[in-house]
């Protein structure tokens, strides 16, 4: 019987538009399958791994289809449903499909080939005319078959290689060959185990037992350790990690690899998880809701009776996370999965805790601080159907789910969930929500601070609305004081950046045996340097930023590229030596605290402190144990976390946030100083809240202080609506980069002509941003303003056209044009 002539339609792991069809060979026939991955060859040489889309027997009409080279999976690792889900990403957000696999497959599932150079075998031998490097080459290609060019580094010992390679190629002395690497390797640990001939014979172990025991009693230890361990009775066989054996024997590897000679133990490796394993959850029956969190849950229930959205609006310490608990294991008990999103990575800390608690080793967790290994084990268990409920920060909704029933998007009006760099920019909040609707299922976004956008989607009927303005307990929120700075130092009683009222609320909350949260938004020591005589100030050499003093590395830093100097002595300008700091970062609020409270122990939360896979995990931990007494951070203490003995928080700043120059700053500074609040007084008494501000009778601070979201949401979307901004409208933004400000300039001009020509008074710009330049590249921007409930679809379609024609230009090549969809 003649086989059939298969084609593929796959997706690659490049920023490169559709998908590419590739002859199926024969013998694969039986196994090519949508969702596995396959080796194709793309280009001349390189070799990707791809996903097959779509499989069909309608061959190409303009080109004769490569074969695919191999098939990696036995089974589809991408359902139908997480391609539809990819497909809408790349439509809605404007990018490739490419980019969304990229963003969505763990790395190590993405196969890429290692270029190596081999000897090429029409080569002649002559050695006559080689120098000494290309001899040297040859030579080590005489004792090994391939070469990977990074060890033709090392051979030659220089970095440029390139060039000496092309030139041996155009010669005919070797070629370039591609060689696939699988980069997921199960983890695999060493186990001990008593022989089969042990296991077989009773009599056989306490003839060894007696022998040992006259002997080599050390070797007894530890087989009467082992023994202990695993539970061993005669005739099972049993085996241990060798490393949890070691563990209990203090210098006993010695006599273990005795025994193993001695054929007493065999040595095996098998497959182990890289994740933290535990037991089972305690039944969620032990959460006695209080009446009003009864009443919410059944309002919930009854809100996705009639829509598949609901917002829970509730207060700080409300009791949110013991519903969300409730609804995860009534989705659980319908067979279904849960996705459960925060913002941050440092919350996930706190809510595994109580969330495994419940629902054990039935919850993974997946973000971006573990490494790539481990988010492939995480995928596939995820697929293997071990887990009932997937934790994680926005990157988790790319997890590959099978039956999804409940989202839940906690503290939703987190900016943390859209992507920056690089595309997809999603939103994950905004993912969530579609990914839900593919799969029929229901949808809780909770905040105590709701983004005007969700919050107005409620009011418009979109979404339902359920309200909770109660504390757990009936607790009171905590009492406001807001501080004037200009009366404290008129009065000279501000010490460093602490006012009078500030320092009294420390020294007490430290005699009551009471922790303390000093938020302030800016890290580092001091925001910038600057000269008292020419007020120069230092700046990158890459970006268009002042530098921030670093003092525990004595440096100057670029929080955008990373780039570092020394702190120099004397103004480079005038030769001044009067140079002084500005401004403050948590680095210097953590070492004034020190000096002025030294019995105090003190710990700082922000990016420089939290580099380390545990390092939220380590402080948090710490703060929770009160091996803290003040906690300094940025946004980070903000978000959801729950400590039981904070008394009191302070604002050190109210300003920053309210001075920063984007129409979301009032959103913003009231979201920050609310949740923020929110951190103080939770459960055992009244806590107390500081705002130190220039401007106290501002609009923003009197809504925090009233804890009035209504009146702020009003006030700012009468604003929004006057200036045609989210969420009335929608916003694009253009974002154009390229290392010359001439070409840059012309580029974003025609650009935004044609815009012009079809979205006319829509299209603002283009303008140099506030950074206008960030890694020696110039950045110009175009925004652009869409009539919500316009036809959205065709207008994006129009401007992905334009910009397609417009990156067909040659004369702006290597002009970049980023599109960003819904900034935030």
């Amino acid at each position: 019987m003649e086989r059939l002539t298969l084609f593929a339609d796959v997706v690659l792991p490049l920023p490169v538009s559709g998908t590419f069809t590739y002859r199926v060979p024969n013998a694969l026939n039986d196994v090519v399958k949508e969702g596995k991955r396959v080796v194709v060859q793309f280009g001349s040489r390189r070799i990707y791994t791809a996903l097959i889309r779509k499989i069909h027997q309608k061959p190409p009409a303009r080109h004769i289809p490569k074969y695919i080279l191999s098939i990696l999976d036995e089974a589809p690792i991408v359902s139908d449903i997480q391609f539809a889900f990819w497909d809408w990403i790349a439509s809605y957000y404007l990018c490739h499909l490419g980019e969304v696999m990229n963003a969505a497959l763990p790395s190590v599932f993405k196969l890429a080939s290692e270029s190596k150079v081999v000897l090429n075998p029409l080569f002649s031998g002559d050695t006559s005319q080689l120098n000494e490097k290309e001899l040297l080459l040859l030579e080590a290609l005489g004792h090994q078959k391939t070469i990977a060019i990074s060890d033709v580094m090392k051979i030659l010992d220089q970095q440029k290689v390139i060039p000496f390679i092309k030139t041996m190629i155009d010669k005919g002395m070797i070629l370039l060959e591609e060689e696939i690497k699988d980069k997921y390797r199960p983890k695999k640990d060493a186990f001990i185990a008593f022989s089969d001939e042990l296991v077989a014979s009773e009599d056989l172990l306490r003839e060894k037992f007696d022998l040992l025991e006259k002997r080599a009693p050390r070797q007894l230890e530890v087989l009467m350790t082992f023994i202990h361990m695993t539970g061993y009775t005669p005739g099972e066989a049993v085996s241990i990690n060798k490393s949890a054996l070691l563990k209990n024997l203090k210098g006993g590897g010695v006599a273990l690899d005795s025994l193993i000679k001695k054929e007493i133990f065999i040595l095996t490796e098998k497959q182990v998880s890289r994740l933290d394993t535990g037991a089972n959850g305690i039944s969620t029956d032990n959460i006695k809701l209080t009446e009003i969190q009864g009443d919410t849950l059944v309002n919930i229930r009854n809100g996705w009776h009639e829509k598949d959205v609901v917002l829970l609006h509730g207060v700080t310490s409300s009791g949110k996370t013991e519903i969300y608990i409730k609804l995860i294991q009534e989705a659980i008990d319908t067979g279904k999965q849960v996705l459960y999103l925060l913002p941050e990575i440092a919350l996930t800390t706190q809510i595994i805790t109580r969330l495994k608690k419940y629902f054990g080793d039935r919850i993974g967790v997946y973000h971006s601080r573990f490494n790539e290994q481990e988010k492939a084990e995480i995928w596939n268990r995820t697929i293997e159907n071990q887990y009932d409920v997937i934790l994680g920060a926005r990157s988790a909704v790319f997890a590959p789910f099978t039956n999804l029933g409940l989202v839940i998007v906690d503290e939703e009006h987190d900016s943390s969930f859209k992507q920056y760099d690089p595309a997809p920019r999603y939103n994950g909040r905004d993912a969530a929500l579609f990914l839900a609707h593919l799969f029929g299922a229901k949808a809780l976004l909770g905040s105590a601070t709701p983004s005007l956008e969700s919050y107005f989607n409620a009011k418009q009927g979109k979404y339902m609305l359920v309200e909770l303005f109660q504390r757990y307990g009936n607790f009171p929120l905590p009492e406001m004081q807001v501080v004037d700075i200009k009366n404290e130092l008129r009065q000279g009683k501000m010490k460093s950046h602490f006012s009078s009222v500030l320092l009294a609320r420390l020294k007490q909350a430290l005699d009551n045996k009471e922790q303390t949260i000093l938020f302030q938004n800016r890290r580092g020591f001091s925001l910038r340097l600057e000269c008292e005589v020419c007020h120069w100030m230092p700046s990158c050499k890459n970006c268009d930023v002042t530098l921030v003093y670093h003092k525990q590395i004595n440096q100057l830093r670029c929080h955008y590229c990373g780039f570092v100097t020394r702190v120099p002595e004397k103004c480079p300008e005038c030769n001044s030596t009067q140079i002084h700091m500005k401004g403050f970062g948590t680095q210097r609020v953590e070492e004034d605290l020190q000096i002025m409270l030294p019995e105090a122990r003190i710990a700082r939360m922000d990016l420089d402190t939290t580099r380390s896979k545990h390092g939220h995990q380590t402080i948090i931990t710490d703060f929770e144990n009160q091996n803290i007494d003040i906690l300094v951070g940025t946004q980070m203490v903000t978000k959801g976390l729950d400590f039981d003995h904070v008394s009191t928080v302070c604002i050190l700043n109210a300003d920053n946030m309210l001075s920063y120059p984007d129409f979301r700053s009032a959103e913003r500074s009231y979201q920050l100083m609310a949740q923020v609040s929110g951190r103080s007084g939770r459960k055992k008494r009244r806590g107390e809240v500081i705002v130190q501000t220039w401007q106290p009778s501002n609009e923003i601070i009197r809504d925090v202080v009233t804890n009035d979201y209504q009146a702020m949401y009003l006030k700012q979307l009468n604003e929004r609506n006057r200036f045609k901004y989210p969420p009335l409208y929608r916003l694009i933004i253009l974002r154009l980069k390229h290392k010359k400000p001439d070409k840059l300039n012309k580029a974003s001009s025609i650009l935004a002509a044609d815009l012009r020509n079809v979205f006319g008074k829509r299209i603002l710009g283009p303008e140099y941003p506030m950074v206008s330049r960030i890694m020696n590249l110039y950045i110009k921007q175009i925004m652009i303003k869409l009539e919500r409930g316009g036809k959205i679809v065709s207008m994006k379609e129009q401007l992905k056209e334009i910009i397609e024609i417009f990156l067909r230009n040659k004369e702006f090549s290597g002009v970049r044009v980023i599109i960003d969809v819904d900034p935030v």
